[in-house]
């Protein structure tokens, strides 16, 4: 029986492990902290967004630049797919109002746990606490606590994350190891990051509620989600949608009321306000809540004297930041190997037998269920790569 390893106990990881130990391959998973699925598991605290329902041309398009190579890989394992495989583990799923897929459950434990025992019962073992170093000729290197180890294996699926989020195992240090075994990479970027503000002292009452009713537009990128204003910035899935934009160097803007016209903001502060603050005026005529009139007066200030340009302003409201929060703060990450290193199984070219998966790669998307979607299905599509190589070389 061929002996494979996967290093990195992830989602993408333990979806090769599954899909290699169904056809009968002897898999063993390490990964370098002490338990399985952490970031996975913090991902569901908020409730696990496994999937996306909406067709799967739109589904692609999420991934943007990366959706010509992914795209065969996310059919192979679609979202219809992905809902069908956590039900099989005893989740019960739905679909909330934005297309989102969770389990009813709305958190990752009971999933996972689930996920484990099936592995288990396939003869899945699991060694935590090995960090993987690197090769020594052939052979796969680990520190452990009972010091250096090497194991030889037939084959080996990386599935080591990326580079946010370190305390929970995804510090893309893997990255110099591959580069010097030739491996093509682009660089790590945060992806749907938090933005950096440096609030004035009267938001600072607001910190923690949401934003709500606003559009954001960084270039391309739009979004008509709900940001939250913390303490460093501003953080929420508005203001992920349009990171991509932000770290490319775009300016990025805020629409106050989105669902009403510049004219129709201009008439409406063109009314007599009397012996109203200009402020009030603004709350009044608007009807705009504490939060997006405070960020007017933040960002919108000083105003100009014809409601048209006012109007226009508060339409398009440049957003003043510091840029992205710090990646290890990001969600998740751009960059990783790209695709050109790797071959349609999603071996490296430079090195046969060694097959990559989930966010390690450099494909980026946003959050709604984007996220986990290519990285279950790219786990599985490496798994059966691992299964068609071994079984080539055998024949």
């Amino acid at each position: 029986m061929s002996q494979v390893a996967v290093i990195g106990g992830g989602p993408a990881g333990l979806a090769a492990a599954e899909m290699m130990a169904q056809a009968g391959l002897s898999v063993t998973v390490y990964d370098a902290k002490p338990s399985l699925g952490r970031k996975f598991l913090m991902a569901g605290k908020s409730g696990l967004n496994l999937t996306n329902a909406d067709a799967m041309p739109d589904v692609l398009a999420a991934y943007s630049d990366a959706a010509p190579w992914l795209a065969p890989i996310i059919d192979g394992f679609d979202n219809q797919a992905i809902v069908d495989w956590a039900t099989g583990l005893g989740q019960d799923m739905f679909v909330g109002t934005t297309h989102r897929v969770f389990p009813r459950a709305m958190k990752a434990s009971p999933l996972l746990r689930a996920w484990l025992a099936r592995l288990e019962g396939l003869g899945v073992e699991r060694r935590t606490r090995w960090r993987w170093t690197g090769w020594d000729g052939d052979a796969l290197s680990f520190d452990t606590a009972d010091g250096p180890q090497a194991v030889t294996c037939d084959a080996v699926v990386l599935g080591l994350g990326g580079a946010s989020w370190a305390r929970l195992g995804s510090d893309g240090a893997w990255g110099k190891t591959l580069s010097e075994a030739g491996v093509d990479l682009a660089a790590f970027a945060p992806a749907n990051a938090g933005l950096s503000v440096a609030w004035s002292e009267h938001m600072f009452r607001l910190l923690g509620q949401p934003l709500k009713g606003v559009a954001w537009k960084a270039a391309d990128y739009r979004s008509r989600g709900e940001a939250v204003l913390s303490k460093c910035g501003l953080e929420g899935g508005g203001i992920y949608s349009v990171s991509r934009g932000v770290r490319e160097g775009a300016a990025l803007y805020v629409d106050l009321l989105p669902d009403l016209s510049v004219d129709e903001v201009a008439k409406r502060l063109a009314r007599p306000r009397g012996k109203m603050s200009f402020a009030n005026h603004l709350r009044k005529s608007l009807k705009l809540d504490p939060l997006r009139l405070a960020l007017a007066q933040e960002w919108g200030r000083p105003w100009p004297d014809d409601a048209l340009a006012i109007a226009r302003r508060l339409k398009k409201l440049a957003v003043r930041h510091d840029g992205l929060r710090p990646m290890d703060e990001a969600i998740s990450t751009a960059g990783g190997v790209s695709a050109a290193a790797l071959d349609a199984q999603l071996m490296l070219r430079a090195r046969p037998g060694v097959f990559c998966a989930g966010e390690m790669l450099d494909w980026e998307a946003p959050t709604g269920g984007y996220l986990l979607t290519a990285c279950l299905a790219t786990g599985r599509h490496a798994g059966r790569g691992v299964v068609d190589w071994l079984a080539r070389r055998a024949g």
